[in-house]
């Protein structure tokens, strides 16, 4: 008997649920339109619109509004190389000695730059725009035949961030011809200390040979994210009355 009720209850539940299931709707059509919101919509503001926002703008400008650099032109990250693709693993080299490190390169990635520098006063707003993630700077050791692997990796995906001395060759289907770093061929005998972000140390963004790595050293406080790097930085050119610049040097080269 109590079998026959659990067969019963069982046998209701599944009939509710195929009732719940099913839905007297059905989609008839779909269209779509496109909104562009520019500057016609400041010449008619909505007063009541603003008065609400002013407290909550007020807050959020005086947090992205202070300025902490000068950018010496325009900059935005493309493939296979770019100023600001560039700037950004050269950065992550400036900041290696706060870490007590002495890395030989460096690699960012050009899937995690999110906005363009333009020239002028950068505020920290627009860093973050630049860094918008909790990715963190790490450090970390490779071999050199998993170097060359990375370096495979990267001509496969048409090219990513890497810093000064690194020389790459690669072909416009995504194969590597050539790795060189400051002049000197990879050796695969050798090991190569690296600095990127903790994102890519666990082979993310498809560059899985730094899964391979050794003596790994990734702090995890806040202040070590990448935009406070960044932000670092641009400060410290500022303070001496610099601007920040950056340009593409051939460190990454398609070839027929």
């Amino acid at each position: 008997m109590i079998n026959r009720r659990i067969l019963n209850v069982s046998l209701l539940a599944v009939a509710f649920a195929a009732v719940a299931c099913k839905s007297s709707y059905q989609l008839t059509n779909v269209s779509r339109t496109r909104l562009v919101v520019d500057a016609r919509y400041d010449v008619q503001p909505d007063q009541q619109a603003e008065a609400f926002l002013a407290p909550y703008k007020h807050k959020v400008d005086s947090v992205m509004g202070p300025v902490v650099g000068i950018a010496a032109h325009d900059m935005a990250a493309r493939r296979p190389e770019s100023d600001l693709s560039n700037l950004l693993p050269d950065i992550l080299m400036w900041a290696a000695k706060d870490y007590g490190e002495k890395p030989q390169f460096a690699v960012y990635n050009v899937g995690g730059i999110r906005a363009a520098l333009t020239k002028g006063m950068v505020t920290y707003g627009d860093v973050l725009d630049i860094a918008p993630f909790e990715n963190k700077i790490c450090f970390l050791t490779l071999t050199g035949d998993r170097v060359t692997e990375l370096f495979e990796q990267i001509a496969h995906r048409g090219g990513e961030g890497v810093s000064h001395g690194v020389e790459l060759t690669i072909t416009g289907d995504g194969k590597l011809r050539s790795a060189r770093l400051n002049g000197q061929p990879i050796d695969p005998r050798k090991t190569y200390r690296i600095a990127t972000i903790d994102y890519l140390a666990q082979g993310n963004d498809g560059m899985r040979a730094f899964r391979e790595h050794t003596n790994l050293n990734s702090p995890q406080e806040a202040s070590n994210n990448t935009r406070f790097i960044i932000i670092d930085y641009f400060k410290a050119l500022y303070e001496q009355g610099l601007e920040v610049d950056a340009k593409t040097e051939g460190r990454i080269r398609i070839v027929n």
